[in-house]
Order: C-alpha cells, then structure tokens, then sequence
C-alpha cells in the first residue's frame, strides 16, 4: 500500500524534478518514511491503553496516519518549519557577528590613530594600506593611504631602503635611528622598527593519524606587506645635544681659569723679554727675530682671551630687546667692515628678551664669516638676514636666518663647525660659531647650519619669545649641528 503512494507521489506533476535532484529526493523521503512508519507503531502502541473516548478524540486531533501520503506531506511541513526556525536563529547569529566584527573594527582604528606611536602598513606592492596621525606628523606628509610608498618617501631615502629590503628580502629591524628630510626641508630624526608580515603557504592535507609538521620556518612564508612603528626623535636629540655642550662648557670653564693664569704669565715674559731685545738691537736679523715675537706673543694673547670669553659663563643682562634694530645695527656694522659687501633685512623681527650685546655679537659673527667665506671664493659677497615668528610645542620662536653666497660647507664639516678650535681659516682661532651656539644656548633657544640648494650656506638662530624658568625643547627643523 505504501509503495504504490510512494510512486504515485514520485510521478505527480506537482513534484516533478530533474534527473539531478531525484536521488536526493528519494533518499530524504525514504529517511522520512522510516520515521513516519516508527512514529505510527509508537501511536497505535499507545492507543491501545487508552478508552474509546480518548482514543476517538486523538483521532481528530491528530492526523490520518493510516494515509501514509498525507502523513509524510505533514511530516516534511514539519520539518520545514524547523528548517525556516533554525534559518532565522541562524540569520541573527550572523548579524550579531557582524556586529561585533564592526565594533572590533571601530575600536582598532581607534586605538590605531590615537596611538603616540607613527604606524605604517605597507602592502607587498608598496602601497601603504594603513597610516595613522602620528606617522603623518613624523613625516611631515598628509594624505599617506592608498600612495607608494617610494613616491611619498623618495627611492632613495632611508626609510624607503628599509621598507624595500623589509618587503624583499623580509628583513626585520629594531630600533634604527634613520634621518628623514620632511617636504618642507626640515631634517628629522627617527627611530624606527619594522618587521615583515608573513603568510604560511598552503601545505597538502595531513593524512589521519599524522604526528603535526613542525611549525614552517620564516624563510618558506610569504611576505605580504610591512608593518613600520616610527617616533620622532628629533626633540631628544636635540636635548641630548644641548645638554652635551653644557656639559663641554663647565669642563672648560673649571679648568680656563687655571690654564689662563699660566699662559698669560708665559705669554707677558715672553713679550717683555722680546720688546727688551728688540729695544737693544740694532735693525738687522736679530731685531726681526724679536718682532716676529712679539707677532706671536700677540697672536696667542688673542687666542687666550678668545678663550676666556666663550669658556667663562656668560653674565647675562636680561632686558628686553627690539630685535628690528639689532638686526639693523648688525647690517651697518658688516657694511662697515667689509664695504663690498650687499646686506638684505626682510622679514618679522619682534621683541624678545634678552642679552642685546651679546645678541648684536652673534649675529655679526655669523654676518661676517659668511661674508668672508663669499669674499675669500673670489665672489662679491651678499648677505640676507630674515626673519620670521615660529609656534613650536605650544611655545613661539622668533627665527633669524642668515644666508650668504659662498661656497658653502662642506658636508663632511657640518657636524664640527661649533666644535671649539675647529676652523678652516688659516688665521683663525675657532671659536667664532662656538661664541655663537653659546649665546644661542644661554638664551634658552638653538643655532642650526645647513647647505642652500643653489649656493651658499645659511644658518638659523632660534630665541625664545619668552623665557621661562624651566626652557622647554628646543626645534631643530634643519638639524646638522
């Protein structure tokens, strides 16, 4: 009886199916024909120990199991519904995953920008995928995602070889302090450690019953990009290096005094007894002997008290200075050592305070060796003087730049050039740019000196607008001291 409503239902026009979908079919069917076939045993089982009326009111509330076709139609509406249950249970579980995908999400990026650290994802194709606000402020560049990395950084930068040997050859860095010119041309120091991301290759299935494979060695993963964590080091440096010189600055100071006394006694016999021949001697070898001397003692006597003057601490008279004027009294003071030389002022120049000679000092210093350097090459040397109003660190900088013609320093001489006794001149004593910083640094603020681009080197001093108790960094935008 079964079998002929089986086929019956199997070859009715409302449930033909493909050829395809028959196997399928017919076995969820015979599964559910089993199960109707045991449930119908369970009911009669049960029916037989209860009474007529019980048995006769099961029989309208449950249906026809003597008629297998409706009953199994009945069966799988069942099983439907379950289906539809479980697909809805199922639909809420992934929105809910969703959810919080999306919220894990929001919570990265929002640690990612608010991180003090500059970070960098670098995709294997050089594009950077990921850059957060501090990598942006440590480089100076906005708008980082979605470039190359070697159009945004320059080929042939060093955090541009670094990402390139990171991304070739997966080599990992801790650490490295790199130098980075930012667009604006300000040289920054940074410290940074970059690491590949690696990708294990697919391996052929493990048969049942394997020992697991070793864990697969860096080497025969795949590099897919480049995580880089950067900070900016430039302001530390900076402190480092002040604190360097104010260190150099009391050793000289404790031991000039000592030293100074002696030269200046060897120096005053030496003179006294040269001047005594000189006064003695008819004009001839022995007099010229005791004029060149003298010629020596004067010079030496010039380098001691050059000495004294940037060793001994300086005795500040802080007043307020109308830097407008210095700067103009600066320019007449150069136009009347050297007349061939053009002086230019431009630029905003503000009140700040201060040492006003020692100020004036430095400044000339810095006029006039350009000037000199300009005139030594063979050229007419010019002289431009400007200058400009800086916020830095929530702090305003009056910067003063003094640029000159010349040839220009030589690179491997930038780092030395405020190093004490270090000169170039043939008569010179080295401690003209050294006088410099050391005002610079009494007045809480920094010297810098840079190449131009076309000729010319050109030198910054930045002072505080306001002096404070305990002076904060100070910048080093065009850092080659």
């Amino acid at each position: 009886m079964i079998g002929p409503a089986l086929a019956a239902i199997l070859h009715s026009p409302s449930l033909q199916v493909s050829t395809a979908q028959l196997g399928y079919i017919a076995g969820l069917l015979i599964i559910l024909l089993i199960a109707a076939l045991a449930l119908v045993l369970l009911l009669r089982k049960s029916m037989r120990g209860k009474s007529g009326h019980e048995q006769q009111h099961w029989a309208e509330e449950k249906p026809n199991v003597e008629n297998p076709s409706s009953f199994v139609t009945a069966s799988m509406q069942g099983v439907i519904e379950k289906l539809r249950a479980q697909e809805k249970e199922l639909a809420r579980l992934h929105l809910l995953a969703q959810q919080r995908a999306q919220e894990s999400e929001r919570l990265t990026e929002e640690v990612t920008r608010n991180m003090p650290t500059g970070l960098l994802l670098v995709s294997a194709t050089g594009t950077i995928s990921s850059a957060n606000p501090a990598a942006e402020s440590a480089l100076g560049i906005r708008s980082l995602r979605y470039r190359s990395y070697k159009e945004v950084l320059g080929a042939d930068s060093a955090l541009a070889l670094m990402l390139e040997a990171c991304l070739r050859g997966g080599q990992t860095f801790h650490r490295v302090e790199i130098e980075h010119m930012a667009p604006e041309g300000d040289a920054r120091r940074l410290g940074v450690t970059m690491s590949p991301i690696r990708r294990q290759a697919n391996s052929p299935p493990r048969p049942a019953g394997a020992p697991a494979p070793d864990p697969p060695a860096a080497s025969s993963r795949t590099v897919t990009g480049a995580l880089c964590l950067m900070s900016d080091l430039t302001e530390l440096t900076a402190l480092q290096k002040q604190m360097q010189w104010k260190e150099n600055l009391a050793a000289l100071g404790e031991m000039s005094a000592g030293i100074a006394h002696e030269f200046k006694n060897a120096l005053a016999t030496i003179s006294g007894y040269a001047q005594m021949i000189r006064s003695e001697s008819k004009p001839g070898e022995v007099r010229d002997s005791a004029e060149r001397i003298l010629d020596q003692t004067r010079a030496l006597t010039h380098v001691v008290t050059e000495f004294l003057r940037f060793a001994k601490p300086l005795e500040l008279s802080y007043e307020t200075v109308a830097m407008p004027a210095v700067v103009e009294r600066v320019a007449d003071d150069l136009r009347e050592a050297v007349p061939e030389c053009e002086v230019t002022c431009a630029g905003r120049f503000e009140e700040l305070p201060g040492d006003e000679a020692l100020l004036r000092q430095a400044l000339l210093n810095l006029a006039r060796n350009g000037a000199e350097a300009a005139k030594g090459s063979g050229i007419a040397p010019r002289i431009s003087i400007s200058g400009s109003i800086e916020e830095l660190a929530g702090k305003k900088w009056q910067r003063i730049s003094v640029a000159d013609n010349g040839p220009g320093i030589p690179e491997n001489e930038l780092p030395k050039i405020f190093l004490p006794f270090y000169t170039t001149k043939s008569n010179g004593t080295g401690l003209g740019l050294a006088v410099v910083q050391k005002v610079a640094l009494q007045h809480g603020g920094s010297i810098e000196a840079r190449n131009r681009p076309g000729a010319g080197a050109e030198f910054f001093l930045w002072l505080p607008l306001r002096q404070e108790l305990s002076p904060s960094l100070f910048p080093s935008p065009a850092a080659h001291i």
